[in-house]
């Protein structure tokens, strides 16, 4: 749910507890009107918003969808400032965000297996507690179709060095690159979500 002040329920939560906050501004910049969000939002035009001009994330990770019921374009997000849309996404193909929800980091350990082809056959590359900014780089030059996560959260990237098009893997199957919502199956890049329950100094800062 969508507030315009803050939150004094937030602030009754457990300690050690891992808490969900971001600020959603309709100005660039953090001007204009703000909203607070502490949990999902399955449609943010319905909550009030009129638009994400930039996004202030208090207590993360979250995702943000392009379109209503967490459809479209994924965009991840981990604690720190967003100040405009160009510092969330370099696929340059849409400033719009319509639905949020928190990404849920429960684990220290960090496996996925990538693979070839769909229903995790031929080729894979495996990583293990790792970030990866180049497939190539590892000899892995074959395409993405299925995705298998052990352990731990991640985001996959259409391209080499976090970029194109983002993919949120989180625990569990996924047996073609439709369910990880890819219209092509290509991954060339992959990193572990942080959170700063287990990595203090583990948020990951996107290059502009």
């Amino acid at each position: 749910m969508a507030t315009d002040h803050q939150n004094p329920a937030s602030k009754q939560q457990q300690p050690g507890t891992s808490a969900f906050k971001l600020v959603i501004y309709e100005q660039e910049n953090f001007q204009g009107r703000c909203h607070e969000l502490t949990g999902p939002c399955n449609n943010l035009q319905e909550a009030g918003v009129e638009k994400v001009g930039s996004i202030l994330v208090l207590c993360g990770p979250w995702v943000g969808y392009e379109q209503a019921n967490c459809k479209g374009e994924q965009y991840v997000f981990e604690k720190g400032e967003y100040p405009r849309w160009d510092s969330w996404t370099n696929s340059r193909r849409s400033d719009t965000i319509t639905a949020f929800r928190p990404i849920k980091v429960d684990s220290q350990e960090h496996k996925i297996v990538l693979y070839e082809n769909p229903s995790f056959a031929g080729k894979k590359i495996e990583i293990i507690d790792d970030d990866v900014p180049s497939f190539h780089a590892h000899g892995y030059q074959e395409k993405v179709s299925s995705v298998r996560v052990q352990s731990g959260t991640w985001v996959g990237y259409q391209y080499p060095g976090y970029r194109g098009f983002q993919y949120l893997f989180e625990k569990g199957e996924y047996k073609d690159n439709t369910e990880f919502g890819a219209q092509i199956p290509q991954i060339q890049s992959v990193r572990r979500i942080r959170d700063m329950q287990w990595h203090q100094r583990g948020a990951f800062h996107p290059v502009s």
